[in-house]
């Protein structure tokens, strides 16, 4: 069976009291649709629930970072980024009704062949989760909306889940896994007696909407501050007519009314009320910032902000959380389709949970520092697993510059043995191993213990290459020594080892992975209910 190929989807309607399912989804945020998109084209079948009516509305985080347009490469939602998306605009700093200077708060880099996603994208959120939803629907999976996980219990075998809808009904569903993606203030993780620990933001109230404003160019990020140190922005959100604003400092606590959103506007701008429109959406949010100890409780899985909550400075959050997912689906479709140790799925955690904690130290700094500009250092491009128990890195003389097992596998334009052009990002994408031969190291692939469709061999020079190097930019990206590399199905380096054995090695490698299923495809059967 392909691995994309869709077993079985969930309409909009309550499934049948009993429905077994192979992973369970609380919460469709960004995180949960995410991962629901990359199971799906696994193949496995999964149930996302949603306590909401509709998507949420609101621009809320709009930056999505390289690393994260790289996962919406391989996801197929990249495209459909860009064209409701845009760069960030410089930022105008207002004083007496004028702009008094303009910067370029957040940093341009040119792309580069290695990295030809060079800058953040800012696309709305409420646009965010309509290109994420678009796609999983388009693979045949669906959200259930108007629908709460209610409780659950788990046993040695799975998830027994209760879910109650809008209109009062209720159903019992049983799944191999659950997955919580249901946000900061996660219902699955009180349950589960999780807390989250981290450090003391202080106890801002902060308005946050999206309006119509009249007047105001849409070429600047327009920000206005106070000699009490509070501040408004004013963002015109890319795709769309709309500006988000952000206000802080007030005496009180503002309720959240159109109204109080215009006078407060006023109040913080040059602008008059009449120029502010339609308000779209508000909310009034305070910066927290916290971590969970543990990413997994038996079956139970939490990924985004259900795990980890940040400050929004730097744009970190929402592409640290469907990173979350990214790692975590590919370990489910191995566990669940190949065969693979349940083990393997600890490492999500021990993967994932270190980040978070680097990237709330990164986070929490902007934020208590109150600085303006954003550099490089947060496209998370630099992210990478180099502790990880799976990543093996066997060269004993690695070309300067190169990456390292566990780091991020860089593009590289090349051509087939045709002469047509391509790049590696092609050849990665899919939910799938990547094994690049550089340089002829002759490993065999009929000799590599993994479900042919689970492994891509992927040859760069040698007697028969399958990429042609013309420009040189894989040699650049990669080194100019033969070697063996192994890429995850997320697009990191699982193995880096010299020519030398290269069969062996690699075989090794996959093994960490797949474990005595070496890769054979079990399929993804029902789950056994519960005892």
């Amino acid at each position: 069976m392909e691995l994309n190929n869709v077993k079985e989807t969930f309409g909009a309607t309550l499934p049948d009291d009993g429905t077994a399912v192979d992973v369970l989804i609380a919460g469709a945020g960004p995180t949960g649709i995410a991962l629901a998109i990359d199971l799906t084209r696994r193949g496995l079948r999964t149930l996302l629930v949603e306590r909401q009516e509709h998507l949420s509305p609101g621009a809320r985080g709009t930056g999505v970072q390289p690393r994260t347009q790289e996962v919406y490469d391989d996801l197929g939602v990249l495209d459909a980024a860009f064209a409701v998306g845009g760069l960030y605009p410089e930022t105008a700093r207002w004083e007496n009704g004028a702009i008094a200077d303009v910067t370029q708060m957040i940093e341009r880099v040119d792309p580069t062949p290695d990295n030809p996603y060079s800058n953040g994208l800012m696309v709305p959120q409420f646009r965010n989760l309509e290109v994420l939803y678009a796609r999983l629907r388009q693979l045949g999976g669906e959200v259930l909306f108007r629908t709460e996980l209610t409780a659950f219990d788990q046993d040695s075998a799975g998830v027994t889940a209760r879910l109650r809808h809008a209109d009062g009904a209720e159903r019992t569903v049983r799944g191999a896994y659950l997955v919580a993606t249901d946000g900061g203030r996660s219902t699955v993780r009180r349950a589960l007696g999780l807390k989250m620990s981290g450090p003391e933001l202080e106890p801002v109230a902060v308005l946050l909407a999206d309006v119509r404003v009249d007047g105001l160019d849409r070429d600047h990020w327009h920000r206005w501050e106070s000699p009490t140190g509070g501040f408004a922005s004013l963002l015109p959100l890319a795709g769309t007519e709309y500006f988000q604003t952000m206000i802080a400092g007030f005496d009180g606590t503002p309720d959240t009314s159109p109204e109080t959103v215009r006078a407060e506007l006023a109040a913080h701008t040059h602008l008059d009320a009449a120029q502010i429109g339609e308000v779209l959406w508000s909310s009034l949010f305070r910066p927290r910032a916290g971590l969970v100890d543990s990413y997994r409780t038996g079956r139970v899985f939490l990924a985004g902000d259900a795990a980890h909550i940040h400050s929004p400075a730097g744009g970190q959050g929402l592409n640290t959380s469907v990173q979350d997912a990214y790692n975590l689906g590919w370990k489910l479709g191995l566990v669940l389709r190949h065969g693979a140790p349940d083990s393997l799925l600890d490492t999500y955690g021990t993967e994932r949970r270190p980040i978070a904690e680097s990237i709330l130290d990164t986070s929490t700094r902007l934020h208590r520092s109150r600085t303006l500009e954003r550099g490089r250092d947060l496209h998370q491009l630099g992210i990478g697993y180099p502790e990880s128990p799976l990543t093996r890195e066997l060269r004993t003389d690695v070309p300067e510059g190169a990456p390292r097992a566990g780091d991020r596998a860089p593009e590289a334009p090349c051509t087939t043995a045709d002469g047509t052009p391509t790049r590696l990002f092609d050849a990665f994408r899919g939910p799938h191993f990547t094994v690049l031969d550089l340089g002829g190291t002759g490993v065999d692939a009929d000799a590599l213990p993994a479900d042919p469709a689970l492994l891509r061999v992927v040859r760069v020079g040698g007697p028969a290459p399958d990429l042609i190097d013309t420009d040189g930019h894989i040699r650049n990206a990669y080194g100019s020594a033969p070697a063996v590399l192994l890429i995850r199905p997320d697009g990191y380096l699982a193995l880096a080892a010299p020519p030398e054995d290269a069969t062996a090695q690699v075989a090794a490698a996959l093994g960490a992975y797949l474990g005595a299923g070496a890769g054979a495809d079990a399929g993804a059967g029902a789950v056994p209910a519960a005892c």
